[in-house]
Protein backbone atom coordinates (compact mmCIF):
# COMPACT_ATOMS: atom_id res chain seq x y z
CA UNK A 1 0.00 0.00 0.00
CA UNK A 2 1.36 3.65 -1.32
CA UNK A 3 2.53 5.69 1.14
CA UNK A 4 -0.08 8.74 2.73
CA UNK A 5 1.21 11.85 1.44
CA UNK A 6 0.90 15.00 3.68
CA UNK A 7 0.50 19.03 2.76
CA UNK A 8 -0.35 21.74 4.66
CA UNK A 9 -2.62 24.28 4.55
CA UNK A 10 -0.30 27.97 5.34
CA UNK A 11 -1.03 30.10 8.54
CA UNK A 12 -0.97 33.77 7.89
CA UNK A 13 -2.75 33.71 4.32
CA UNK A 14 -6.02 32.96 6.32
CA UNK A 15 -7.15 33.87 9.60
CA UNK A 16 -10.57 32.99 10.23
CA UNK A 17 -11.09 32.12 14.71
CA UNK A 18 -11.79 29.00 13.41
CA UNK A 19 -8.23 27.70 13.45
CA UNK A 20 -5.88 30.89 13.19
CA UNK A 21 -3.49 30.91 16.12
CA UNK A 22 -2.86 34.01 17.65
CA UNK A 23 0.54 34.89 16.98
CA UNK A 24 -0.61 35.10 13.06
CA UNK A 25 -1.78 38.07 13.63
CA UNK A 26 1.22 39.91 13.79
CA UNK A 27 2.86 38.18 11.10
CA UNK A 28 3.42 38.94 7.52
CA UNK A 29 5.64 37.78 4.65
CA UNK A 30 8.73 36.24 6.25
CA UNK A 31 6.83 34.21 8.45
CA UNK A 32 5.26 32.35 5.43
CA UNK A 33 8.40 32.27 3.89
CA UNK A 34 9.75 30.10 6.48
CA UNK A 35 6.94 28.24 7.04
CA UNK A 36 7.53 27.64 3.07
CA UNK A 37 10.59 26.28 3.34
CA UNK A 38 10.40 24.51 6.35
CA UNK A 39 7.16 22.37 4.98
CA UNK A 40 9.46 22.15 1.46
CA UNK A 41 12.57 20.55 3.40
CA UNK A 42 10.96 18.39 5.63
CA UNK A 43 8.99 16.47 2.08
CA UNK A 44 5.47 18.02 2.45
CA UNK A 45 3.66 17.40 -0.39
CA UNK A 46 1.67 20.38 -0.93
CA UNK A 47 1.29 24.14 0.21
CA UNK A 48 -2.57 25.22 0.42
CA UNK A 49 -3.38 28.87 0.37
CA UNK A 50 -7.47 29.60 0.32
CA UNK A 51 -9.55 32.44 -1.74
CA UNK A 52 -11.89 34.79 -0.59
CA UNK A 53 -11.89 38.83 -2.22
CA UNK A 54 -13.63 40.38 0.54
CA UNK A 55 -15.52 39.34 3.36
CA UNK A 56 -19.00 40.92 4.30
CA UNK A 57 -19.22 43.11 7.82
CA UNK A 58 -21.87 40.41 8.85
CA UNK A 59 -18.47 37.46 8.98
CA UNK A 60 -15.70 39.64 9.48
CA UNK A 61 -15.63 39.09 13.54
CA UNK A 62 -15.73 35.05 12.25
CA UNK A 63 -13.68 34.91 9.30
CA UNK A 64 -11.98 37.96 9.33
CA UNK A 65 -11.15 40.01 6.47
CA UNK A 66 -7.04 38.62 6.31
CA UNK A 67 -7.33 36.59 2.75
CA UNK A 68 -4.14 36.71 0.93
CA UNK A 69 -5.14 36.32 -3.20
CA UNK A 70 -4.00 32.55 -3.52
CA UNK A 71 -1.80 33.05 -7.11
CA UNK A 72 -0.15 36.01 -5.96
CA UNK A 73 0.80 33.71 -2.61
CA UNK A 74 1.92 30.64 -4.18
CA UNK A 75 3.77 32.42 -6.78
CA UNK A 76 5.52 34.17 -3.68
CA UNK A 77 6.35 31.29 -2.11
CA UNK A 78 7.52 29.14 -5.65
CA UNK A 79 10.28 31.16 -6.14
CA UNK A 80 11.41 30.57 -2.45
CA UNK A 81 10.83 26.70 -2.50
CA UNK A 82 12.23 23.83 -4.73
CA UNK A 83 9.93 20.87 -4.49
CA UNK A 84 6.27 21.50 -2.98
CA UNK A 85 3.61 21.41 -4.97
CA UNK A 86 1.13 24.49 -4.42
CA UNK A 87 -2.53 23.97 -4.28
CA UNK A 88 -5.71 26.19 -4.31
CA UNK A 89 -7.70 25.36 -1.40
CA UNK A 90 -9.74 26.42 -2.58
CA UNK A 91 -9.99 29.28 -5.45
CA UNK A 92 -13.43 30.20 -5.90
CA UNK A 93 -13.03 30.07 -9.61
CA UNK A 94 -16.74 30.81 -10.58
CA UNK A 95 -15.91 34.50 -9.44
CA UNK A 96 -13.68 34.94 -12.50
CA UNK A 97 -14.18 34.37 -15.94
CA UNK A 98 -12.16 31.35 -17.11
CA UNK A 99 -9.47 32.84 -19.86
CA UNK A 100 -8.51 35.31 -16.61
CA UNK A 101 -8.06 32.80 -14.09
CA UNK A 102 -6.01 30.24 -16.83
CA UNK A 103 -3.41 33.14 -17.79
CA UNK A 104 -2.81 33.56 -13.70
CA UNK A 105 -3.14 29.55 -12.94
CA UNK A 106 -0.91 29.19 -16.38
CA UNK A 107 1.74 31.74 -15.37
CA UNK A 108 1.96 29.73 -12.07
CA UNK A 109 2.42 26.60 -13.38
CA UNK A 110 4.97 27.87 -15.93
CA UNK A 111 6.59 29.95 -13.05
CA UNK A 112 7.05 27.60 -10.96
CA UNK A 113 8.38 24.31 -13.19
CA UNK A 114 4.82 22.68 -13.17
CA UNK A 115 3.75 22.30 -9.93
CA UNK A 116 0.38 24.19 -9.59
CA UNK A 117 -2.70 21.65 -7.84
CA UNK A 118 -5.88 23.80 -8.81
CA UNK A 119 -8.15 22.55 -5.94
CA UNK A 120 -11.77 24.45 -6.73
CA UNK A 121 -15.22 25.14 -5.01
CA UNK A 122 -18.68 27.02 -5.42
CA UNK A 123 -18.05 29.09 -2.62
CA UNK A 124 -20.28 30.47 0.12
CA UNK A 125 -20.36 34.27 0.42
CA UNK A 126 -23.06 35.70 -1.26
CA UNK A 127 -21.97 39.37 -0.98
CA UNK A 128 -18.71 38.81 -2.98
CA UNK A 129 -20.96 36.90 -5.89
CA UNK A 130 -23.49 39.70 -5.66
CA UNK A 131 -20.51 42.59 -5.68
CA UNK A 132 -18.98 40.74 -9.17
CA UNK A 133 -22.02 40.14 -11.03
CA UNK A 134 -22.17 36.41 -10.03
CA UNK A 135 -25.58 34.84 -9.67
CA UNK A 136 -24.87 32.87 -6.31
CA UNK A 137 -28.13 30.79 -6.45
CA UNK A 138 -26.52 29.24 -9.86
CA UNK A 139 -23.01 28.49 -7.86
CA UNK A 140 -23.06 25.12 -8.59
CA UNK A 141 -23.50 25.23 -12.44
CA UNK A 142 -21.08 28.12 -12.78
CA UNK A 143 -18.36 26.13 -11.24
CA UNK A 144 -19.39 23.43 -13.30
CA UNK A 145 -18.98 24.78 -16.48
CA UNK A 146 -16.06 26.85 -14.84
CA UNK A 147 -14.41 23.65 -14.50
CA UNK A 148 -14.76 22.38 -18.35
CA UNK A 149 -13.55 25.77 -19.45
CA UNK A 150 -10.49 25.90 -17.62
CA UNK A 151 -9.65 22.63 -18.74
CA UNK A 152 -9.74 23.74 -22.03
CA UNK A 153 -7.85 26.98 -21.22
CA UNK A 154 -5.07 24.91 -19.25
CA UNK A 155 -4.53 22.39 -21.95
CA UNK A 156 -1.77 22.41 -24.79
CA UNK A 157 -3.64 24.85 -27.23
CA UNK A 158 -2.06 27.78 -27.85
CA UNK A 159 -6.03 28.99 -28.86
CA UNK A 160 -7.93 27.66 -26.21
CA UNK A 161 -11.50 26.65 -27.50
CA UNK A 162 -14.40 26.68 -25.02
CA UNK A 163 -18.11 26.95 -25.97
CA UNK A 164 -20.82 26.40 -23.10
CA UNK A 165 -23.55 28.45 -21.76
CA UNK A 166 -21.88 31.01 -19.58
CA UNK A 167 -18.50 31.18 -21.17
CA UNK A 168 -17.20 31.07 -24.77
CA UNK A 169 -14.21 31.53 -26.46
CA UNK A 170 -12.17 30.80 -29.50
CA UNK A 171 -9.08 32.83 -31.40
CA UNK A 172 -7.50 34.08 -28.49
CA UNK A 173 -3.69 32.94 -27.78
CA UNK A 174 -2.41 32.84 -24.22
CA UNK A 175 1.07 31.67 -23.44
CA UNK A 176 2.67 30.57 -21.82
CA UNK A 177 1.18 27.50 -21.67
CA UNK A 178 1.42 25.30 -18.49
CA UNK A 179 4.41 23.15 -17.68
CA UNK A 180 2.86 20.47 -16.76
CA UNK A 181 0.47 18.31 -19.63
CA UNK A 182 -2.04 18.21 -17.44
CA UNK A 183 -2.89 20.64 -14.71
CA UNK A 184 -4.28 18.21 -11.58
CA UNK A 185 -7.87 19.66 -10.48
CA UNK A 186 -9.03 18.93 -6.94
CA UNK A 187 -12.76 19.68 -5.82
CA UNK A 188 -13.49 20.93 -2.34
CA UNK A 189 -16.46 20.17 -0.47
CA UNK A 190 -18.51 17.84 1.30
CA UNK A 191 -22.19 18.27 0.07
CA UNK A 192 -23.96 15.60 -2.35
CA UNK A 193 -23.59 17.79 -4.83
CA UNK A 194 -19.59 18.94 -4.05
CA UNK A 195 -18.76 15.34 -4.10
CA UNK A 196 -20.94 14.31 -7.08
CA UNK A 197 -18.70 16.69 -8.84
CA UNK A 198 -15.26 15.81 -7.45
CA UNK A 199 -16.12 12.38 -8.72
CA UNK A 200 -17.04 13.37 -11.94
CA UNK A 201 -15.40 16.76 -12.88
CA UNK A 202 -11.88 16.29 -11.12
CA UNK A 203 -8.93 14.04 -10.52
CA UNK A 204 -9.09 14.73 -6.98
CA UNK A 205 -11.45 15.43 -3.75
CA UNK A 206 -10.83 17.92 -1.14
CA UNK A 207 -12.92 17.28 1.81
CA UNK A 208 -14.32 19.81 4.01
CA UNK A 209 -13.59 18.71 7.06
CA UNK A 210 -15.75 15.09 7.42
CA UNK A 211 -15.12 13.66 10.41
CA UNK A 212 -13.35 9.78 10.32
CA UNK A 213 -16.75 8.33 10.36
CA UNK A 214 -17.88 9.83 7.09
CA UNK A 215 -14.90 9.77 5.15
CA UNK A 216 -15.60 5.97 4.23
CA UNK A 217 -18.74 6.67 3.07
CA UNK A 218 -18.09 9.56 1.13
CA UNK A 219 -15.07 7.48 -0.57
CA UNK A 220 -17.45 5.00 -1.52
CA UNK A 221 -19.93 7.05 -3.36
CA UNK A 222 -17.03 8.51 -5.39
CA UNK A 223 -15.37 5.04 -6.12
CA UNK A 224 -19.27 4.40 -7.60
CA UNK A 225 -19.81 7.36 -9.16
CA UNK A 226 -16.63 7.25 -11.63
CA UNK A 227 -16.98 3.36 -11.63
CA UNK A 228 -21.27 4.07 -12.82
CA UNK A 229 -19.83 6.73 -15.43
CA UNK A 230 -16.78 4.38 -16.70
CA UNK A 231 -13.87 7.26 -15.51
CA UNK A 232 -10.60 5.80 -15.62
CA UNK A 233 -7.51 6.27 -14.24
CA UNK A 234 -5.77 8.19 -10.93
CA UNK A 235 -7.65 9.75 -8.40
CA UNK A 236 -6.37 11.39 -5.16
CA UNK A 237 -8.64 11.15 -1.90
CA UNK A 238 -7.75 13.55 0.76
CA UNK A 239 -8.93 14.02 4.07
CA UNK A 240 -8.37 17.34 6.66
CA UNK A 241 -7.06 15.60 10.18
CA UNK A 242 -7.30 16.79 13.19
CA UNK A 243 -4.99 19.49 14.82
CA UNK A 244 -1.59 17.94 16.01
CA UNK A 245 0.86 18.50 17.73
CA UNK A 246 4.11 16.62 17.70
CA UNK A 247 5.65 15.49 21.06
CA UNK A 248 3.86 16.12 24.65
CA UNK A 249 2.67 19.78 24.81
CA UNK A 250 3.20 21.74 27.99
CA UNK A 251 0.68 24.25 27.26
CA UNK A 252 -3.29 23.75 26.34
CA UNK A 253 -3.35 22.46 22.78
CA UNK A 254 -7.25 21.51 23.15
CA UNK A 255 -8.92 18.13 23.16
CA UNK A 256 -9.30 17.67 19.58
CA UNK A 257 -5.79 17.91 19.20
CA UNK A 258 -3.72 14.81 18.76
CA UNK A 259 -0.16 14.59 20.14
CA UNK A 260 1.63 12.23 21.73
CA UNK A 261 5.39 10.78 20.38
CA UNK A 262 5.84 10.55 16.70
CA UNK A 263 4.95 6.13 16.33
CA UNK A 264 1.71 7.07 18.08
CA UNK A 265 0.24 10.25 15.61
CA UNK A 266 1.67 8.17 12.64
CA UNK A 267 0.02 4.88 14.06
CA UNK A 268 -3.11 6.96 14.18
CA UNK A 269 -3.13 8.42 10.60
CA UNK A 270 -2.38 5.34 8.91
CA UNK A 271 -5.99 4.46 9.88
CA UNK A 272 -6.74 7.14 7.18
CA UNK A 273 -5.03 5.09 4.65
CA UNK A 274 -6.70 1.93 5.51
CA UNK A 275 -9.86 4.26 4.22
CA UNK A 276 -8.27 4.64 0.98
CA UNK A 277 -7.12 8.02 1.51
CA UNK A 278 -4.06 9.13 -0.50
CA UNK A 279 -3.26 12.57 0.93
CA UNK A 280 -3.59 14.43 4.28
CA UNK A 281 -3.88 17.79 4.93
CA UNK A 282 -2.56 18.68 8.64
CA UNK A 283 -2.12 21.53 10.68
CA UNK A 284 -0.28 21.99 13.95
CA UNK A 285 -1.09 24.32 16.88
CA UNK A 286 1.84 26.55 17.81
CA UNK A 287 2.06 29.83 19.83
CA UNK A 288 5.06 31.01 17.26
CA UNK A 289 6.56 30.55 13.83
CA UNK A 290 9.22 28.82 15.30
CA UNK A 291 7.24 26.18 17.00
CA UNK A 292 5.29 25.67 13.86
CA UNK A 293 8.52 25.16 11.80
CA UNK A 294 9.62 23.26 14.43
CA UNK A 295 6.70 21.07 14.53
CA UNK A 296 7.07 20.91 10.54
CA UNK A 297 10.18 19.73 11.11
CA UNK A 298 10.03 17.08 13.57
CA UNK A 299 7.24 15.59 11.60
CA UNK A 300 8.43 15.30 8.61
CA UNK A 301 11.34 13.69 10.05
CA UNK A 302 9.59 11.51 12.67
CA UNK A 303 5.70 11.20 11.73
CA UNK A 304 5.83 11.30 8.12
CA UNK A 305 8.34 8.73 7.60
CA UNK A 306 6.46 6.35 9.27
CA UNK A 307 2.87 6.97 7.19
Amino acid sequence: MPALSYGIQLPVQSQSTIYAEPWEAAAGPEDLLAVARAADRAGFAYLASCDHVGIPRRLASAMSTVWYDPVATLAFLAAATERVRLLTHVAVTGLRHPLLGAKQYATLDHLSGGRLILGVGAGHVREEFEALGVDFERRGFVLDESIDALRAALGSDEFPEHHGKLYDFEGLGQRPRPAQDRVPVWVGGSSPAAVRRAALKADGWLPQGDPRDRLPAQIARIRRLRQEAGIEGPYVMGAIVEPLYVGTPTWDVGRRTLTGPPDALAESLRAYRAMGVDQIQVRFRSRSRTELTDQIGAFGAEVGVLL
